[in-house]
């Protein structure tokens, strides 16, 4: 599989607590480098981002409620409206979880709604995250749904910051829940190029991780964080 049709797969994570904004603009140099999809960093950092990738192919991806999803609502519609305001092309919302493990599915399905409105008004993609680790096929399956019938464009694996990351089986499910025009997104623990081709040959349309250089040069950086 030919690198840059895998780069052009590859969110390039900047969302580790203790990222600075050197650490930001190093990362974006790597991106631009690889030509990869986006750069996605914490939303303090969307109007630095788009500073160094404006004029390239490269987007700038944010996160909305992460990485807990339990944000309100409102909150979260609000810093989607900031982000694309700050130059976001792409949002990655994580659901929240509480509520859908207390079968408030109503709660979850208005959740993701309000933010997939605020950024389809826009011109934006949403990626909604179901974070895999905590849930069991069940409810991965009753997310899946609601994701899609709330208007997102790509289910979501993981955050990388609670449990295992993503897993291929989970990608197996969450492609047989929805339907043929969602895409998939893993994330999380993705740190080799076989992993990578692996999750893009499941059928992901794109993957989240912080190892670009790592998996498209084969050199070990020594990042051992799980995004």
């Amino acid at each position: 599989m030919d690198n840059k049709l895998i780069a052009k797969t590859i969110d390039h994570a900047v969302l580790k607590p203790d990222a600075t904004d050197a650490d930001v603009e190093r990362e974006c140099n790597i991106a631009l480098r690889f030509d990869v999809a986006s750069v996605c960093v914490k939303p303090c950092h969307v109007k630095l981002a788009h500073s160094f990738l404006k004029g390239s192919d490269v987007m700038v991806s944010t996160v909305i409620g992460f990485p807990h999803g339990g944000t309100t609502t409102a909150c979260k519609v609000a810093e989607a409206f900031e982000a694309i305001e700050h130059g976001a092309l792409e949002l990655d919302m994580v659901i929240n979880i509480g509520k859908l493990l207390s079968g408030d599915y109503i709660y979850v399905k208005n959740d993701i709604e309000a933010v997939a409105k605020a950024a389809h008004s826009k011109n934006v993609i949403l990626k909604v995250i179901i974070e895999t680790s905590l849930l069991d096929d069940e409810n991965k399956k009753i997310a899946c749904r609601l994701s899609e019938e709330a208007g997102s464009d790509y289910v979501k694996t993981s955050t990388g910051f609670n449990g295992s990351g993503a897993a291929p089986n989970d990608i197996v499910l969450m492609k047989n829940v929805v339907g043929p025009h969602i895409k998939v997104k893993a994330s999380g623990g993705i740190k080799t190029l076989d992993q990578a081709i692996g999750f893009i040959e499941l059928g992901c349309h794109r993957l989240g991780t912080s190892s670009t250089e790592q998996i498209l040069t084969g050199v070990d950086k020594q990042d051992k964080s799980l995004y």
